[in-house]
């Protein structure tokens, strides 16, 4: 039994097909007319691919729209069934609660700032603001280049998402630079997240790294617009250090405690989350970094005055990642004015909070709550030390989902998949007036590849692919997470019983009659949670 899970954190028509059902004369590939200016291939072995593959697009895009997956479901990765769970354990930030998009624009201009009256930086580094729409989660950082990139599952570099300071780099140059597209691992932390001797890749996996990201790209930028010389792993390290001081130092707690309702999105539905599993009984644990009276006046605004009575153990200031490794940490309690409390404790009091603690002993006392010895737990660690069933949290999810139920994006998408598999079965053609329509495709390919990333973000495209490759952000969520949502109000779309299946999706070898278009196994749609 699985005991325990842990929540942490246009309009214009494409070409290709969609011509025949504009105008007749329209120069369309995939009738087999071949390229704008390139010689007709005629009929011979073009045609009927083409012709077929147009009716087939016609028909499907219908069909495809009338299927819309449902921003507010729950995906699943590994099966797992809510009533096996007896212990959910939740994170603070950007789980129980949101944060508005001031936020961001704050701990840039914080950490800007410290650049500025700590760390002797340009006073000239001030006239950048903070821009939402530059960076995603999941991108790499090369220190010793001072290039930011988006990879793949397989440590290949995604060519045209790679920047230096707010310039993106030449494929010509990433592949002189990397000798190839390809990342050595001994270069990147490990699949695990944790840093090994000499690598020189920093993966930027959490929101909050967002402002952080575009800060290095920022200050990159002014240095090489002045022809400043700098030593990029110094600017790394400063910037790093800038951001966390403003988490350490207090500075975003003070800001967010000050103007609650400027950066902190009231959400109602959290509270009838947690009401709803402690009304079938289940137990209840937050674990934060956060401050004992950030989380109290955060909690209140969101939950109400009686938010602790919800939770059957709280710890703030875990100090993760030492929470996981760190096994000589005692829990202490925090008193109602915060401060930290010597007696030895025997046992966890429901309402009370603690602070510090080590993965270890936690684990023994949650075994204690669920009157068992629970298999549960956190993140990466909890996963694969203790086996605990994990959730993702991923707000971005929500807007990407949004975008793939739009009409361009499914023509769009739908078009790109029939010319890759036209590519590949027509490449046997050799002769010269072939080669020419095959080059043009590919160069078609390549201009949608590109259509299809700028739907998400112009500069790095989707969080979780790079054109067909899984994102390492995804390989990561695959991974570690059982389960991922979008908000933890998804949950309330599920009885406490039900069991998650996800979607066998065929291998490469395997038939795609067993695809998630299957009878079978079918995805959450947007149109079956509308009729509800």
């Amino acid at each position: 039994m699985d005991a325990a899970v842990w929540l942490h954190s246009e309009n214009s028509t494409v070409c290709g097909a969609w011509g025949l059902r504009k105008a007749e004369d329209h120069q369309c590939w995939c009738r087999g007319a071949g390229a704008p200016g390139a010689p007709r291939p005629g009929a011979g072995p073009w045609a009927l691919p083409a012709s077929r593959s147009c009716s087939f697009l016609i028909e499907l895009v219908p069909s495809i729209m009338s299927n819309l997956l449902n921003p507010d479901a729950i995906f699943s990765n590994n099966e797992m069934s809510l009533s096996d769970i007896e212990i959910y354990g939740f994170d603070y930030d950007y789980t129980l609660v949101f944060y508005s998009k001031h936020l961001h624009t704050l701990i840039f201009n914080a950490a800007r700032d410290l650049l500025i009256n700590e760390h002797r930086y340009p006073v000239e580094i001030r006239k950048y603001e903070y821009d939402p729409n530059f960076a995603i989660r999941g991108l790499h950082y090369d220190v010793q280049r001072a290039v930011l990139m988006k990879i793949d599952a397989f440590h290949y570099i995604q060519l045209g998402t790679v920047y230096r300071g707010l310039s993106v780099v030449p494929d010509e140059e990433v592949i002189e630079m990397y000798e190839g597209s390809h990342v050595p691992l001994e270069q990147m932390s490990d699949f695990y997240g944790k840093s090994s001797h000499g690598n020189t890749m920093k993966q930027f996996m959490d929101i909050f790294s967002l402002p952080e990201m575009t800060l290095l790209s920022c200050v990159n930028e002014h240095f090489l617009k002045n022809n400043i010389d700098y030593e990029p792993v110094h600017l790394y390290k400063d910037v790093k250090d800038s951001i966390r001081d403003v988490h350490i130092k207090g500075i975003m707690y003070r800001a967010i405690e000050a103007d609650i309702e400027k950066y902190i999105c009231y959400a109602e539905q959290t509270r009838a989350v947690l009401a709803k599993l402690a009304d079938h009984g289940k137990k209840m644990f937050l674990i934060t970094n956060s401050p004992s009276s950030f989380v109290d006046k955060g909690m209140r605004y969101i939950v109400g005055k009686d938010w602790r009575d919800l939770f059957d153990v709280v710890i703030v200031q875990a100090e993760k990642p030492n929470f996981f490794n760190d096994k000589r940490r005692p829990f202490r309690k925090v008193n109602e004015k915060g401060v930290l409390l010597w007696d030895k404790i025997h046992k966890l009091q429901k309402g009370q909070i603690y602070k510090q603690v080590s993965l270890d002993q936690f684990v023994v006392c949650v075994a204690l709550l669920c009157g068992q010895q629970s298999r549960s737990s956190m993140a990466d660690d909890l996963t694969l030390k203790h086996g605990w069933r994990t959730g993702a949290i991923i707000p971005e999810l929500r807007s990407e989902l949004k975008i793939m139920n739009t009409e361009q994006y499914i023509q769009t998408m739908t078009w790109l998949q029939t010319l890759t598999g036209l590519l590949e079965q027509m490449q046997v053609h050799r002769d010269a007036e072939s080669q020419l329509v095959l080059e043009e495709w590919k160069k078609e390919r390549k201009e949608m590849r590109e259509m299809t990333k700028s739907f998400f973000n112009a500069q790095f495209g989707s969080l979780f692919r790079t054109d067909q490759n899984p994102t390492y952000f995804l390989r990561r969520l695959s991974r570690f997470a059982d389960i991922y949502m979008a908000s933890l109000s998804c949950l309330l779309n599920y009885d406490v019983s039900h069991t998650f299946y996800p979607r066998r999706t065929p291998l490469q070898h395997e038939l795609p009659a067993w695809s998630d278009r299957a009878t079978t196994s079918r995805a959450p749609l947007l149109q079956e949670a509308q009729a509800k």
